[in-house]
């Protein structure tokens, strides 16, 4: 029952967590665009979450009572879904073989800030949210 109720505040979670490493790996990414042989590096989340939450709502409806049960449906569980962080090593930006484009960079930090300041507001409308429904509408 509880797990239902915090369901949208875990994916929330989830995505911030996402967006954190997304920060630093963009840090990393602009610490080291002047280090030679360096290849930038990014995080892949938001493509995966997206693609078990549709499976999730397209499939019928199942229920494991145990973690090591095996999914019915085939659909991956959306609290399964981790942040990974990919190398991109197929293009080169420089003769010393490093890709780091700092403009690029900039634009995906100004965007992750965005992304973060989003999700954290979402966030805390769903925790003043339950905390209304605690309260009965008080």
């Amino acid at each position: 029952m509880f797990e239902k109720l915090f369901r949208q505040v875990d994916t929330l979670a989830r995505g911030l967590d996402a967006s954190w490493l997304r920060q630093e790996v963009i840090a990393q990414n602009i610490a080291n665009a002047n280090t030679p042989y360096y290849k930038s590096q990014r995080v892949e989340f938001e493509d995966a979450l997206a693609s078990a939450l549709a499976s999730e709502e397209s499939a019928f409806a199942t229920r494991r009572t145990r973690g090591r049960h095996i999914a019915f449906d085939g659909a991956a569980d959306p609290r399964d879904i981790t942040p990974s962080v990919v190398t991109n090593d197929h293009y080169t930006m420089r003769m010393d073989e490093n890709n780091v484009d700092i403009d690029q960079e900039n634009v995906e930090l100004a965007k992750n800030t965005i992304k973060y300041d989003m999700l954290t507001v979402k966030v805390n409308a769903e925790l003043a949210r339950l905390k209304m429904v605690i309260r009965e509408g008080r």
